[in-house]
This record gives C-alpha cells, structure tokens and sequence, in this order.
C-alpha cells in the first residue's frame, strides 16, 4: 500500500478509482483528482506548498513532485502524463500535455494545453510552453509545433493506457 502521510495538517486526497502503487508517496497538501495512476516509487511532496492534479493522470514510476516554500506550487490538468523519473518543482502543466521519461521542469514554467516536453530536457523557471509546442534539449528549446489532432491522438492514448495498466494490478 501507498504511505500516505499528512503534514503541517495537511491530509493528501484522492479521488475515485485511482492506483497508487505500493511504493508510491503522496505526503501533505496534495490533491488528486479521479482515474489517476501514481507508479512505483514516484513522491508527491506537498509538505512546503500545494500539489494539484486533474483526473486521468499518470505520474510513472520514480517521478518527484515537489514546491518551494510560500513560492511555488504544482497544478496538472486533466488527461496528463508524467513519464518516468520527471522531476516536476512547482510548475503548472495543462490538460493534454506530455512530459517525457527524464525530463525536469522548475519552478513557475508552464506547459501548455497539448505540449510536448521530450525524454531528458530541462525546462527552466519562468519558462512558458504554449499550447501544442514541443519542446526538447538542455535548457529546453522550443523545436516545433505538433498538430493538434496528432497531439491529442498520442497524448491521450498515453493517458488511457496507464488507466489501463492501472487495472492489471487491482486485488482479486
């Protein structure tokens, strides 16, 4: 089972129908919306500030969510996913969009509707991603724009296939 820890008296809350993996952590001020998946060994650390997340988002295995202090918060939208080991510290990133596996995104960078962040880019603080741009390097850059429906078409098949991952693992 998940640990689940308040803070500060802060409870994290979960929505309906949501996998938590065993090794997953969610601690403190952190919200969670319904149809979620949070994998293997991903934190959720709202114990300095608060974390919000939409319903049908994915954070995959080994993913660190945290904030700064009084500064910076998180807030994901709907039909997200998070890849393996991102490192996302007080950013917003909007419904539809993808962070690939590796990536970091700082403190008050957003990620627009439909963008894409590749595998292992560095997104620094301030930085905004408009809708449907894709983004990838080291500070991330932006590279082109992604047709919309294409965006949608593989972001959300993403998405509903982690809710469906997600099922393999429920008790009998």
């Amino acid at each position: 089972m998940a640990l689940i820890k308040s803070v500060r008296g802060f409870t994290p809350q979960v929505g309906k129908n949501c996998f938590l993996a065993d090794t997953a952590v969610l601690i403190g001020d952190t919200v969670i919306g319904d149809e979620c998946s949070i994998w293997f060994g991903a934190v959720l650390r709202g114990d300095v500030n608060s974390i919000r997340i939409g319903n049908r988002v994915n954070i995959q295995d080994g993913s660190v969510l945290h904030t700064l202090y009084e500064k910076s918060t998180i807030e994901i939208g709907d039909d997200v996913s998070i890849g393996h080991n991102v490192t996302i510290h007080g950013a917003t990133i909007h419904n539809g969009a993808l962070v690939g596996m590796g990536a970091v995104v700082l403190d008050h960078a957003v990620v627009g509707e439909g963008a894409i962040v590749a595998a292992g880019a560095v997104v620094l603080s301030n930085t905004v991603i408009k809708p449907g741009e894709l983004w990838g390097g080291t500070p991330a850059k932006f590279i082109k724009m992604v047709d919309p429906e294409q965006s949608k078409e593989i972001n959300q098949k993403i998405a509903r296939n982690y809710l469906m991952y997600s099922t393999w693992y429920e008790e009998e």
